[in-house]
């Protein structure tokens, strides 16, 4: 099968994904309103105890709240693609002349596609709570660049994850490192208020490089070696989950 096939494939595996999301209430509910609850959480409820440098709280909270989302919205990848194959639509798929790999990278696009869109709803509050950004056009290209790279990489984590899982209940549990991440990184408070051994655990995790990017090219602060962290790690993590994706999906779909 072609290249050209198996990208019309994969497209039409992406307007079946959004067309479930669309129909499903409490999928578009948890994938709106949850971000927002969460920046009111932190902006209100922690924002007044926190100190974290001469600009107020909410500038320096939004880009940490903004990755957590988008780690929890492509989460739920895993429970998607769990919960077709537990429904035996991928079975079905099989029968049908299309190529194997839609429908991975079906759910993949749909997560990313998703997640930006979410990610721009979280900004749009922000700004109305005050949040000021201090970027121009192109870096807010920028910024929706390094979203859809990291989403775009845990996704692929996701979707291999939803195949080792054997229910979406386990699916789910599985994914709780992906919210639980943002919070030991740079995300809610520097990483020098930490411990001295968490701080180490903060400096180097995949998170921290991806925040302080979105951060200084929301807010102008210095980057550094951030930006190329961020894509090695992005670059990295993708590969790993795409490669195990592709080996676990072949094995759960053999006769």
């Amino acid at each position: 099968m072609n290249t050209t096939r198996a990208l019309q494939d994969s497209a039409t595996m992406l307007d079946r994904n959004i067309r479930h999301t669309l129909r499903s209430p409490d999928t578009m509910i948890m994938t709106v309103v949850l971000p927002v609850m969460i920046l009111l959480m932190f902006v209100f409820v922690f924002g007044g105890a926190m100190e974290v440098g001469p600009g107020a709280y909410i500038d320096y909270v939004v880009p940490g709240i903004i990755l957590l989302c988008a780690s929890f919205g492509a989460a739920t990848t895993a429970i998607a693609l769990s919960t077709d194959l537990a429904e035996g639509i991928i079975d079905r798929f099989r029968t049908m002349s299309i190529a194997r790999s839609a429908v991975l990278s079906g759910h993949v696009a749909e997560s990313v596609l998703r997640n930006l869109i979410t990610s721009a709803i979280v900004v749009a509050v922000a700004v109305a709570l005050g949040f000021r950004p201090t970027t121009d056009p192109l870096r807010w290209l920028g910024v929706f660049g390094v979203l859809a790279m990291f989403v775009f990489a845990l996704s692929w984590v996701a979707a291999a994850l939803g195949l080792l899982a054997r229910n979406p209940e386990a699916a789910n549990g599985f994914t709780f490192v992906f919210m639980f991440l943002p919070y030991i990184s740079s995300a809610f408070v520097p990483p020098e208020s930490m411990p001295t051994w968490l701080h180490w655990i903060a400096e180097n995790q995949p998170v921290t490089p991806v925040i302080e990017t979105l951060r200084g090219l929301l807010m102008g602060t210095p980057i550094g070696n951030s930006g190329l962290l961020a894509v090695l790690w992005c670059a990295g993590i993708a590969l790993v989950g795409y490669v195990a994706a592709g080996v676990l999906f072949r094995r759960r779909t053999s006769v």
